[in-house]
């Protein structure tokens, strides 16, 4: 594999670890970065900028991220929430008054934003058009009924967060998360990441596909707990609900839906561009920039939920939009913050370690949340010495 790119001395591992995805595992084009203290220590990228195509991937290739948006998404109600323009504490219903109907009147900010507000899936999935035309989503998630009592417990909003996160911003400020998101935090950080991808980023963007990993890659042939299998196998399950409540799946290769702001799903950007912005999140990166408080970062590392996943069936652990570090998402250390995307993709920010990391890849495994591929890149970094 000809891999392209740099690694600053002592994080030759991580390119090791990132040529083995290639030969072993199955990776088809993907890139991986690594910030430490503000400083990039790696930088690589190889393959092919299609899962099943021929041309390369180059320096500034971008892909869809997945469930890893919903980590640079929940900067946008934190930064909001810094500067006192959101309160977590406050009922959902303060800013959007429709939400109230259903008996999700005392459902608050923070249980939205940490898989309690019970509202994972919908009585009737949406379209794919449905889903992107930034009003029909919010509507759905207002009238539907929680699935249980907001703030008693929680499940992985897997869907659904995009309209959950989009119209509490979009309420709360009267712009788009989306234009938040370029505007207050990509284009002052000089990173190349949209929810809501502009026409003329679209060249820049290579297909996603689902891959099998090759014969012999026994870690992602990895059978999951039998609960785990039945859940995901049951079409009344809230399992197959919650990531159904888009249907039938759309299209992430459509250019349609690639333009829509999906906070939960449809993120694209690059490696390089995720991990700058986690290590923006726990302090100052090249160039003086920086986008949380000491008090945000130690907020979005606080601990919302943990225990059973009524949606994902194993126990999870939430901040306020971050999944943090536990066994079904091991990140670099209890201390780690951040987000996996389904099929492969994860970044995440570790303050004790100084870490932004970020690694994307076009080719879309059966993982959910523990992706050997990225936990291989993650073991290197962990080698690296301090």
């Amino acid at each position: 594999m000809d891999v392209h790119g740099t690694v600053a001395e002592g994080f030759e591992p991580v390119r090791d670890a990132f040529v083995r995805n290639f030969e072993v595992l199955g990776d088809r084009g993907a890139a991986v970065a690594v910030y430490r203290d503000g400083r990039k220590v790696v930088d690589l990228w190889g393959g092919t900028r299609d899962a099943h195509g021929t041309d390369p991937w180059t320096e500034d290739t971008a892909q869809i991220v997945r469930s890893a948006t919903k980590g640079v998404a929940a900067a946008v109600p934190l930064l909001l929430h810094q500067r006192g323009q959101l309160d977590l504490d406050a009922p959902v219903g303060s800013y959007w008054p429709e939400f109230k109907a259903g008996g999700k009147e005392k459902t608050l900010v923070r249980d939205l934003l940490a898989h309690r507000a019970g509202l994972p899936a919908l009585d009737r999935g949406l379209s794919a058009a449905e889903a992107a035309d930034g009003v029909s989503g919010a509507h759905a998630v207002a009238a539907q009924q929680p699935f249980w009592e907001p703030g008693t417990g929680h499940g992985y909003h897997a869907q659904t967060y995009s309209w959950l996160l989009s119209e509490l911003v979009l309420r709360a400020t009267g712009r788009t998360l989306g234009s938040l998101l370029a505007e207050e935090i990509a284009e002052p950080l000089g990173v190349d990441f949209w929810i809501g991808l502009p026409e003329a980023e679209a060249h820049r963007v290579g297909r996603v596909a689902p891959v099998e990993p090759p014969e012999g890659a026994g870690m992602l042939r990895t059978r999951p707990r039998r609960n785990v299998s039945e859940a995901y196998a049951d079409p009344d399950s809230l399992t197959r609900r919650a990531f159904a409540a888009i249907d039938p799946l759309p299209d992430e290769n459509d250019p349609a839906y690639r333009a829509a702001e999906l906070p939960a799903s449809n993120g694209i950007g690059t490696a390089r561009a995720l991990a700058r912005f986690y290590g923006a999140t726990i302090g100052v990166v090249e160039d003086g920039a920086r986008i949380f408080t000491p008090a945000t970062t130690a907020l979005a590392a606080r601990e919302f939920s943990a225990g059973p996943d009524r949606v994902l069936v194993v126990n999870t652990r939430f901040g306020p939009g971050y999944m943090l570090h536990g066994p079904a998402s091991p990140l670099l250390s209890p201390a780690s913050f951040g987000h996996p995307g389904r099929g492969g993709s994860l970044a995440f920010a570790d303050p004790e370690a100084g870490i932004g990391f970020g690694y994307v890849t076009n080719a879309l495994a059966k993982s959910v949340t523990a992706d050997p591929r990225a936990q291989s890149l993650i073991r290197a970094v962990r080698a690296a010495p301090a």
